[in-house]
């Protein structure tokens, strides 16, 4: 059987074009698990120091980087987990990783949290991925 994702907006439930409500996954395929990215590019310096809509393009580019080494795409994600410190406006955040995330036709599940701070002072985010390529 062939890979299906079918993205789900009941009725009686908001439709927004930055998420779905419910993803689900069958068929033949491989769940990729990312690990919370942060602006951090290959040579491990921190790009965009105090700037969210940077560090979200870096990060945006870090989950394109590992989706493609499993050879998926962003249109294969299903769910993202994003952690920004409080403090920080998510609409800049998202306006930044709009030009990633595809024509946003069946965008994956979200969830935003706001946390005290992340693993390193300077983060402003972390942003969790799961896909499903098939």
């Amino acid at each position: 059987m062939e890979k299906q994702i079918q993205h789900i907006n009941p009725a009686g439930m908001s439709k927004n074009p930055a998420f779905s409500q419910i993803v689900t996954t069958g068929g033949n395929g491989t769940t990729i698990y990312i690990g919370g990215q942060n602006a951090i590019d290959d040579q491990g310096a921190l790009i965009g120091k105090g700037d969210l809509q940077q560090q979200t393009e870096q990060v945006m580019k870090n989950i394109l980087l590992a989706l493609a080494a499993c050879n998926a795409t962003f249109q294969d994600v299903v769910k993202l987990n994003i952690y920004i410190v409080q403090g920080q406006d998510p609409r800049l955040g998202f306006a930044a990783a709009k030009k990633y995330m595809g024509d946003g036709t069946n965008p994956p599940v979200v969830t935003v949290v706001m946390v005290a701070g992340l693993g390193n002072p300077d983060w402003l985010l972390e942003i969790e991925a799961v896909a499903f390529a098939g």
